[in-house]
């Protein structure tokens, strides 16, 4: 199975009793896919994996991949506190037809390198599936270095990495470790805005949330960037750095609510969701808010388009 491209984390559609709108989250897959996509991440952070049960996480990895019905590999997110826990809900989401995993390094605990290297492995033991890294430490406090990941991929216990951590010197270190170790690792950027560049220094593709709100663009941009059109894919990567200042527009609210709030807003404008309810405790974004972040959907795309 070969993970390349655009991987979009795909939103979870959140009904306003906080159940899951499976109807649109079926829909947003197929809008995914339709536009060009490489695979789909499930739960992620833009997701909401930690807001909602271990049921309905299983329950949304088994629509997802009914939706997606093998056009796409569909990449799973089983973050929980323990190795044992992580297997757990992996296999359930393997089960529920996810073809890889995706996890954090351990949560909570205050572990070493050398322990978090043994989780990865305990992992790995436990689920026959391919697994990837997700390299997040302002959610799993704890930054993988690329020494280890490369490591791990040498040792066939993961096969590739999403990093979100935010440091881009580091991701240019593991591209070139990676490079040097003859390719072990699949190589994501996280990062909604700096995708033309990474894909420029040899990542094999990015997961952008803001994927959810155009797909089509990021597709593009990942094409032209692949075909050595640097022109168009910089041009891309400009329009979406003007779409993404929508993750700007709340303030006073929490990480999770004013971005992936901010993504369900515009997905709405965009006739892509019913509704940019979030899960509990969140609460909805305002009348304002949602109100500039619709202008800015309506004024991002070039006067051309």
């Amino acid at each position: 199975m070969s993970f390349h491209g655009i991987i979009p984390p795909v939103i979870t559609p959140i009904n306003e009793d906080g159940s899951v709108n499976f109807d649109d989250l079926a829909s947003v897959v197929e809008y995914l896919i339709t536009s060009g996509v490489h695979g789909i991440f499930a739960l992620g952070s833009t997701g909401q994996v930690a807001y909602l049960s271990e049921e309905t996480r299983i329950a949304v990895v088994k629509a997802i991949s009914t939706t997606a019905a093998g056009r796409v590999p569909v990449i799973a997110g089983a973050m929980e506190v323990s190795a044992p826990g992580v297997v757990r809900t992996a296999r359930a989401m393997i089960e529920a037809g996810a073809d890889a995993i995706v996890t954090t390094a351990p949560l909570y605990t205050i572990n070493d390198e050398a322990e978090i290297a043994e989780h990865f492995r305990m992992i790995r033991a436990g689920i026959d599936a391919p697994l990837f890294a997700y390299d997040i430490p302002v959610r799993a406090h704890k930054k993988l270095s690329p020494k280890l990941l490369v490591q791990l991929g040498r040792e066939g216990v993961i096969v590739g990495v999403k990093d979100s951590s935010g440091d881009d010197v580091g991701f240019r270190r593991l591209i070139a470790m990676n490079r040097e170790a003859c390719y072990p690792l699949a190589l994501f950027t996280g990062h909604e805005v700096v995708v033309d560049a990474m894909a420029m220094i040899g990542a094999d593709g990015a997961v952008p949330g803001l994927a959810n709100v155009d797909a089509a663009a990021y597709v593009r941009l990942w094409n032209a960037a692949k075909a050595g059109d640097m022109k168009t894919a910089m041009e891309e990567q400009e329009y979406l750095n003007r779409l993404f200042e929508i993750v700007f527009v709340a303030t006073g609210r929490s990480g999770d609510a004013a971005g992936v709030g901010a993504f369900k807003a515009a997905m709405g404008v965009k006739g892509l969701l019913s509704s940019a309810s979030l899960t509990a405790p969140l609460k909805p974004l305002d009348a304002a808010t949602l109100e500039a972040i619709g202008k800015i959907v309506r004024e991002a795309a070039p006067k051309a388009a």
